[in-house]
């Protein structure tokens, strides 16, 4: 199993080139099962989820083809695919590939809205918190869906298409928002979203729907509605660039220090998260290739956030943030609202030395002068991140293990920091 090995201690200069986003990537690759044309996906991120999704969907019956990379661009960086699913072959979405991603999940709403039927395995608990499907199967059962639940699989049915209908989700939920708005371009009718979720990844998928011919307003607002139509054409769409990426290399360069160009990244794509970095000393400057991080010979300020639905603080960068924080001059507050039990990073942080006491979903965080390298364990894709940002700066050598989890979610992590000067190595075992 591959583990990371990591020397603190020096700054970061030069440039990332950001990614595509995996949050964006996987729910435009699942919208091809609404049609029977070709979508080609650009900026599409080289990573673990991203295979694993081209596997389940080859299972429903849908062909990929990789169109090579981009002029000049390294080997392993974001391609373009194209994903043809003129045929599906099978509705049915078994146990043993939906129990390693979360998000396969999502095909039930493609898989019912174009065959009327779909079998799709519960996906079962996860490191992060249960993240119950309850939303999704209210959300169908609101457009005509007949869901039972056996054995372990959800069946759904929808014999004479779905129709149009008004949903209020009781929470914001990102990935029952991409369902139903999927589910419902070929509904009958026009439905109506409300409390839906506003993430760029939303309006990412929105774009490529319409692109296809659908018939969607509203997306990046919390209200989103839906004029079904009878089919969907092919298209082409751009994957946006990873907003959480781009927050993680900006806290790296906030913790090491130095000055980074992160090539490609939008700063509206995570303006407050932007904002929370710049109160910590960092400078945040937005150019025409991408946003510019400087830090240099300042300390850490401490700064209290709270994880939030989009546009509030990502959850996807309470870890990141609260391994900054480990080095900030004073004490910081983080409170975590969006999913239970994602505070496991907290023991292995404080194996580096760091200071943090957890009540309830509020985790204190009490900044040192200095942490000190040591073995560490990924628990979670953004865990694993965190302990690579504490690393940066830490004395010592810091080992990272379980980094597949990184793999999932980073595309050539080590490469770009070795790229700015950071020391950091992938060991292979």
């Amino acid at each position: 199993m591959d583990r990371i090995r990591l020397v603190g201690g020096n700054k970061l200069n030069g440039r990332i080139p950001i990614s595509g986003a995996k949050n964006a990537a996987l729910p435009l690759m699942i919208a091809s099962l609404l049609t029977d044309d070709t979508l080609t996906l650009e900026n599409v991120p080289h990573l673990a989820d991203v295979e694993q999704l081209i596997r389940i969907l080859g299972n429903h019956g849908v062909d990929y083809a990789v169109n090579g990379r981009r002029e000049k661009q390294q080997e392993g960086y974001s391609r373009t695919i194209s994903f043809t699913a003129r045929n599906i072959v099978d509705t049915t979405a078994p146990y043993e590939l939906v129990s390693k991603m979360r998000a396969s999940f999502w095909v039930i709403g493609p898989l019912l809205a174009r065959m009327g039927e779909a079998k799709v395995s519960l996906p079962g608990g996860c490191a992060i918190g249960t993240r119950p499907v309850d939303l999704f199967l209210e959300g169908l059962d609101a457009l005509g869906a007949k869901i039972d639940v056996e054995n372990g699989y959800v069946i759904a049915k929808a014999k004479n298409r779905l129709k149009g209908n008004r949903f209020v989700f009781p929470k914001v939920s990102v990935g029952a928002t991409h369902v139903l708005m999927m589910a419902a371009t070929l509904a009958r009718g026009e439905t109506v979203l409300e409390n839906a979720a506003r993430e760029p990844e939303v309006v990412n998928l929105a774009d490529c729907l319409n692109a296809m011919g659908a018939n969607i307003v509203g997306a990046g607002t919390s209200t989103i509605t839906i004029q079904g139509v009878d089919m969907l054409s092919g298209a082409r769409q751009k994957v946006i660039p990873d907003r959480i990426e781009t927050g993680t290399y900006a806290m790296a360069v906030a913790m090491a220090g130095g000055d980074v160009l992160l090539e490609n990244a939008r700063p509206d794509l995570l303006q407050t998260a932007l904002d929370v970095i710049a109160q910590t000393g960092a400078e945040i400057t937005p150019t025409n290739s991408g946003i510019r991080v400087t830090r240099n010979g300042h300390g850490i300020h401490p700064v209290d956030v709270t994880t939030e639905p989009f546009p509030g603080f990502p959850t996807d960068l309470q870890a990141q943030f609260m391994g900054l924080m480990t080095m900030a001059k004073g004490r910081s507050r983080i409170t975590e609202t969006i999913f239970e039990n994602r505070f496991m990073h907290v023991q292995e942080l404080a194996r580096l030395g760091a200071h943090i006491s957890l009540s309830g979903q509020t985790a204190t965080v009490e900044g040192v002068d200095m942490l000190k390298g040591a073995p560490v364990m990924a628990t979670d894709l953004r865990a694993s991140v965190s302990l690579v940002i504490a690393g940066l700066a830490a004395e010592g050598e810091t080992v990272v293990n379980r980094v597949y989890h990184l793999d999932r979610g980073f595309e050539r992590l080590e490469e770009k920091l070795s790229g700015c000067g950071a020391v950091i190595e992938r060991l292979s075992s």
